[in-house]
């Protein structure tokens, strides 16, 4: 029997070679969709889960309280560790890091190698019995009790030191040096960037800053007890930092901590401020997600679209079984058999064309994913429950329909299964309803993601970023002497303008308070201190709104004046911009050797608001002042005219200053455009998997409208004798489909723009949902329903018309 099954089966696909074709191609194509996202989000999930113990890891982070400006905190104070370590027998370890930038170049040097490397950081000895990195060289234990000390990852061993054992190397970090205690396995898949560990001591922080509430500086993580509850631990942790005053405002202290799971780290992180670690997006994991389940429904549907309206040429196959004593069930197996034979030869295809395209997924990501159903046989097991699956998901209906036949009705009259195939046509046409809504819901959301992504490139930032070199100063000798530099660096040709500072836009800035003296009292605010030099506005063009700008002609303004943007003007209450001038500032010098200094100054200029940050951020009230100590970045504005030969000048320069450290720049525009680089690339996957789902969509369209046609020869005959034209008969046959496809926008329409709404609102500044976008997503919809099923039309009106007549 199994053997009849095959046969008939195998007979049954070549003898509609073009509806086999397009089951075939668009399963194989929903399918390969699948795969392909399914390995990326399933790369996504993989994070820190190596890591012994991850369970029992938690990231603790600062919740600020609404009324202070809403939002996710990662760094919080060294007290948070100090507190718990003591306070808490629930907790096992603690582990403090310093926040700083992951992305910093470092000098290495060791014998004759020099180089930069990134990924440094600062932690406390504890920090690999918390982190169970696996060692190559060395052991983690005490490595880290040395100020001296140093452990490197195995990617950096083999480009300092070879194939060799370096543990107990020296080597030298921005001029100081090093002993190597060990060698960690470095893993992709952790969310800190780790390149290089030192000990926190090394840090050299001054002991009165370690005791502090308000200096939010370090990433911890706390590893529980077995059994410890977290929930309780936060509770519990919380009442202690409720009870914590603020000495400068004589305030509560006004953060939440919370634990963020480990596993949580990674994806659930992308609006924390502050934070440098890995980060991924949940959000388009989760949209990806479901892309793929639309592709995949999409292709489902095709297969029972086509399988429906074959049904009728099938009718007097299955009377003729019954007749002589064949089973419902055992038909329904026959046709779920057919269905998975054809699912399984789309799996085939569909496991050949992700091998082939998935290295160039990989070379878009910057992701490493494999797909070897040959050498891994989790592969192999996937693939056949996939085959299974989606051939009963895409086979068990029209099996049922087609099992379904009454023998004698069938085998006496074709009238009877035509009603029972016009039964089947409303599921059919629910179904098209179904595809083209998804496909115009992707539509929309392509178009507003494209909208969004351009309007973050492109929006005025209040600041001219073009043409800008930006770098960080090295050596002891450009640090003393960065004016010297400057006016080198301005009487080189192509040099339009040169800035150093502490708060360029796409970089750090500080997160600080300032003091408003009002009414006898001080009253504290939480600001954003932009530390700048007298050319800091004219090399970004950073519009003036009231006031000056700081002038060397002024000597007050290194020590005793201030400047604001329009945001802080509000915020602190100043009203305008005008009334702000001249009222006194007064700010906690970055001082170690005396904390407890004061600046008092004037307000002397308002500048307009201008984006430092990306645009997922508000602009915050921002305080602008001169403080060469802690001036670190260089912006070089270049006219343009000859870029390389200036860079070429600009590095000859430096050289003169920094002669041990190579130069290492990027143009401002990177910096900023880096930012948006997951919004890029989900721009352009959607694009891609929309227009796989719509393609998918318009080949079953155009079998369903083959299908028609053929059903209807003998109509279009008759219409052709009496005169109809082929636009007619082309608008006859297109009428039915583009109701549908009407139908579907107006269903998709307000789904998409719900979930566009939620996406947007991630964005601090958004671009519109604009009305046109869904009319012009119903209109391509519909245009390219038309153009599928116009081709199957103007054929079937084109055919002579006593051909049809004479067709049985």
């Amino acid at each position: 029997m199994l053997r009849n099954y095959f046969i008939t089966a195998y007979r049954n696909l070549f003898r509609h070679k073009g509806f086999t074709f397009i089951n075939i191609a668009g399963l194989a194509l929903g399918l390969t969709a699948c795969l392909l996202i399914g390995l990326f989000v399933y790369d996504e999930l993989q994070y820190d889960k190596f890591l012994p113990d991850g369970d029992r890891i938690y990231r603790i982070y600062n919740d600020q309280r609404a009324e202070e400006a809403a939002g996710e905190i990662a760094p919080v104070p060294p007290m948070y560790a100090t507190t718990l370590e003591q306070n808490f027998p629930e907790i096992e370890e603690v582990v403090r890091i310093l926040m700083l930038q992951f992305e910093a170049n470092n000098l290495v040097e060791a014998g004759d190698k020099v180089i930069y490397e990134k990924g440094r950081t600062f932690a406390d000895p504890n920090f690999f019995k918390v982190f169970q990195l696996p060692f190559l060289y060395g052991s983690p234990e005490k490595a880290l009790d040395d100020p001296s000390s140093i452990v490197i990852s195995d990617q950096f061993a083999q480009r300092v030191f070879g194939d060799t054992d370096p543990v107990g190397k020296k080597i030298t970090v921005n001029k100081l040096g090093y002993i190597v205690r060990g060698v960690f396995d470095s893993n992709n898949k952790f969310h800190l960037p780790v390149n290089f560990v030192m000990p926190m001591v090394a840090a050299e922080l001054p002991p009165e800053r370690m005791k502090r509430w308000t200096w939010q500086q370090f990433y911890t993580y706390v590893k529980l007890k077995e059994g410890a509850d977290p929930t309780f631990v936060q509770k519990k942790f919380k009442t202690i930092t409720d009870k914590q005053v603020d000495p400068e405002s004589n305030k509560p202290f006004n953060y939440n901590p919370v634990f963020q799971p480990l596993s949580e780290v990674y994806l659930h992180s992308a609006s924390f401020k502050y934070d440098q670690s890995v980060k991924g997006n949940i959000t388009y994991v989760r949209a990806l997600s479901i892309i793929a389940v639309f592709i995949l429904l999409i292709a489902c549907f095709n297969f029972v679209n086509l399988a429906t309206a074959k049904s009728v040429q099938r009718a007097k196959e299955v009377g003729v079984r019954k007749a002589i004593g064949a089973s419902r069930s055992q038909l329904t197996m026959q046709f779920l058999g057919e269905t998975i034979i054809l699912t399984l030869i789309s799996v085939v295809f569909a496991a050949a064309l992700t091998s082939l395209l998935l290295p160039s997924l990989n070379a878009f990501t910057g992701k490493a994913m494999q797909f070897n159903i040959f050498a891994n046989p989790a592969y192999v097991l996937l693939l056949l429950g996939l085959t299974v699956v989606v051939g009963i998901l895409a086979g068990l209906y029209p099996a049922l329909v087609l099992s379904g036949f009454k023998p004698v009705k069938v085998l006496k009259s074709a009238v009877v299964v035509q009603s029972r195939a016009g039964r089947i046509q409303w599921l059919r046409h629910g179904l098209i309803v179904l595809q083209f809504s998804l496909s115009v819901f992707l539509i929309i959301c392509a178009s507003i993601v494209y909208k969004q992504v351009s309007y973050l490139h492109n929006k005025d930032l209040g600041f001219n970023r073009e043409q800008i070199m930006f770098f960080q100063m090295r050596g002891d000798n450009m640090f003393q002497n960065y004016e010297t530099f400057k006016n080198e660096l301005k009487k080189t040709p192509g040099v339009k303008n040169v800035s150093v500072g502490y708060g360029f836009p796409g970089d750090a800035t500080a997160g600080d308070g300032i003091i408003v003296p009002k009414n006898g009292e001080r009253v504290h605010h939480s600001v954003t201190q932009l530390m700048v030099d007298y050319d800091y506005m004219q090399t970004l063009d950073v519009k003036l709104v009231a006031g000056r700008a700081f002038s060397k002609d002024y000597k007050t303004d290194a020590d005793q004046a201030f400047m604001l943007n329009e945001t802080a003007v509000k915020e602190l209450g100043y009203g305008t911009a005008e009334n702000a001038l001249g009222k006194t500032l007064q700010w906690n010098v970055w001082n170690d050797a005396n904390p407890d200094s004061l600046k008092t100054g004037k307000i002397i200029g308002v500048v307009k608001d201008f984006h430092y940050k990306s645009l997922y951020d508000r602009v915050e009230p921002t305080v602008m002042q001169i403080f060469p100590g802690a001036y670190f970045k260089v912006a070089v504005k270049i006219d343009g005219t000859n870029v390389a030969n200036t860079i070429s000048e600009v590095k000859e320069i430096w050289s003169k200053f920094s002669p041990d450290y190579p130069l290492e720049y990027i143009f401002m525009d990177e910096n900023f455009d880096k930012m948006y680089k997951s919004e890029d690339k989900l721009k352009t996957l959607l694009w891609i998997f929309t227009g796989l789902a719509i393609f998918v969509a318009c080949m079953g369209l155009f079998g369903l409208a083959a299908y028609a046609a053929e059903r209807r020869k003998k109509e279009i005959g008759i219409r052709k004798v009496l005169g109809a034209e082929n636009h007619t008969i082309v608008a006859l046959l297109s009428k039915e489909f583009l109701v549908l496809v009407l139908v579907a926008t107006l269903i998709a329409f307000p789904l998409a723009w719900y979930a566009m709404r939620a996406w947007l609102d991630d964005f601090a500044y958004r671009t519109d949902l604009d009305w046109w976008i869904f009319i012009a997503a119903g209109v391509v919809a519909a245009s390219v329903a038309f153009i599928t099923i116009s081709y199957q039309a103007l054929k079937a009106a084109k055919a002579n018309p006593i051909s049809n007549l004479r067709f049985d």
